[in-house]
């Protein structure tokens, strides 16, 4: 199994990254072959809302964004780690999201399906981390990553969310959060478990990742 993972955080060793060099690890104790890839590191502009992508359902912005999704596509695990800014994901998860417009106008538009090549079963663990007490903090974050995954015919198989965590490297000094990020990955790599019926939803506050 190829694992893939996408940490968005304009910060380098930010608690939403560190989870997911966790998670990374627990997918590699699973067998899985782990790849890590930051978006700050690439060149990806946003969406102009061209339209181009209505003729074929690719798009035409030529940029890191192509080889990108060639990787994700041909990923059978993708872990995808976000921080919260404004109650949604960070700016850089955004734009790659919205580049991923063809995708949706290819199976909604277009009614073209993605190639038969890809692997199957392909799966998705969501992390993202935030600093405030709100209840309501990671609603966004859900219906964001559901549409997104659709739109590529990724089953979302697992979200871990981690909430009043905001210091840089914070997230270390809770164990609890780090161990659920690798038996997550760790369980959802393995090539034994089918994708689960239903989303594994975790949701830690601040106090339960002290445990």
């Amino acid at each position: 199994m190829k694992a893939l993972g996408i940490s968005t955080s304009p910060r380098l060793k930010g608690n939403s990254d560190l989870l997911l060099r966790r998670a990374l690890e627990g997918a590699e104790s699973a067998g899985a072959q782990t790849e890590y890839i930051r978006l700050a590191d690439l060149d990806i502009a946003p969406c102009n809302e061209c339209n181009n992508c209505c003729k074929a359902g690719d798009c035409t912005l030529e940029d890191d964004y192509q080889p990108l999704i060639e990787k994700i596509l041909n990923a059978d695990l993708l872990i995808f780690a976000t921080p919260i800014f404004f109650m949604t994901v960070c700016s850089q998860a955004k734009i790659l999201i919205d580049r991923c417009q063809c995708f949706w106008v290819r199976k909604y538009v277009l009614k073209k399906p993605l190639p038969e090549s890809l692997p199957p079963h392909r799966r998705a663990m969501v992390i993202a981390v935030g600093a405030t007490k709100g209840k309501k903090m990671f609603d966004s974050v859900r219906l964001t990553m559901k549409y997104f995954l659709n739109a590529l015919d990724i089953t979302p198989a697992a979200n871990l969310f981690v909430n009043q965590i905001d210091d840089l490297g914070q997230i270390q000094k809770h164990p609890t959060a780090l161990d659920e990020a690798f038996r997550l990955a760790q369980n959802i790599a393995d090539p034994n478990n089918p994708p689960p019926q239903k989303t594994i939803d975790i949701e830690l506050t601040h106090k339960e990742t002290q445990k």
